[in-house]
């Protein structure tokens, strides 16, 4: 499949909020483990190039450490990346992020809980940016109901968004039921949970659900799966492996367009650090599977 005159335009479009964004995008969590600088921005600025105008990020992915525990050298923070290769940013560039979780070298991660840490995980986002205003505010949950109510900490994010620090909000890592915990408090435009072709199935019936009430649902790890930062192993699984070769493309194709054929408010957010593997990510959005290729797939 001819690859470098794809753009990320052949998925189609989805509108989060009053942002209307291509449906395939781009993950930052990746760029941070080579230790060359200019290798992450010149990847970045191609991105843009072949039309992604939505970039997933967050203040915590940055190496040596960070969410890929990997890495040597001076710090690498994805945000910063994203502003040395994109600001002044084109008016059509989204940029998501999350909060709710941070990280440093001295403690690790560290969730927040409280208003003011919420507040200061958004600042930080906003300096290392070099923006004004957030696009799209992820919280992210971690596991289990937590010591904070829900609604405690997505009230204190709805308030720096009555305020103008923050353009729309979302949830990531949550359940279905949580989406009921916080409509009165804020509209949701996004869910961020990790979801895959043959990976946490289960959660089937939340993308259908986040689809009728007009919700983007937005997967991670669509290509690692279970691998998570890791990464994708080497065995991609029979029937992906079956459909990549009917179609002369590579499982990773096949898992994006998997992803994207969930439905018209499900956005792929592939990351990597690799060019090479960023023009064939973004190829995938061309690539339309049959009926059958679906079935096989499950």
């Amino acid at each position: 499949m001819p690859t470098d005159s794809i753009t990320a335009a052949a998925a189609g479009s989805w509108t989060l909020g009053d942002r209307t964004v291509h449906r395939m995008g781009f993950g930052s969590m990746r760029i941070t483990a080579n230790p060359d600088r200019d290798r992450a921005i010149a990847l970045l600025r191609r991105a843009v190039e072949l039309g992604v105008n939505h970039i997933d990020t967050a203040a915590f992915y940055v190496s040596p450490g960070g969410a890929l525990g990997v890495g040597t050298g001076p710090a690498r923070y994805a945000t910063e990346l994203i502003r040395a290769a994109l600001a002044p940013y084109p008016d059509d560039l989204v940029i998501s992020t999350k909060v709710g979780f941070g990280y440093d070298p001295v403690n690790g991660f560290t969730e927040a809980l409280t208003p003011a840490r919420l507040r200061a995980q958004v600042e930080e986002n906003l300096r290392r940016l070099g923006l004004d205003h957030l696009d799209v505010v992820n919280l992210r949950l971690g596991r289990g109901p937590g010591p904070v109510p829900l609604a405690d900490r997505f009230g204190a994010l709805a308030e720096l968004r009555a305020a103008g620090l923050i353009r729309h909000l979302g949830l990531s890592n949550v359940r279905p039921v949580r989406l009921d915990e916080v409509a009165d408090i804020a509209p949701v435009v996004c869910v961020q949970n990790n979801y895959g072709v043959d990976a946490y199935r289960e959660q089937d019936e939340f993308v259908r659900v986040c689809g009728e009430r007009g919700i983007a649902y937005v997967p991670f790890f669509a290509l690692a799966g279970t691998g998570r930062e890791a990464g994708a192993g080497a065995e991609q699984g029979e029937a992906v492996e079956a459909v990549a070769r009917a179609h002369g493309v590579t499982p990773h194709q096949v898992r994006l367009a998997w992803t994207l054929h969930q439905g018209p408010h499900v956005l792929a957010i592939p990351g990597t650090g690799d060019p090479a593997h960023l023009t064939a990510n973004v190829a995938a959005a061309a690539l339309r599977l049959t009926p059958e290729d679906l079935t096989l797939l499950g």
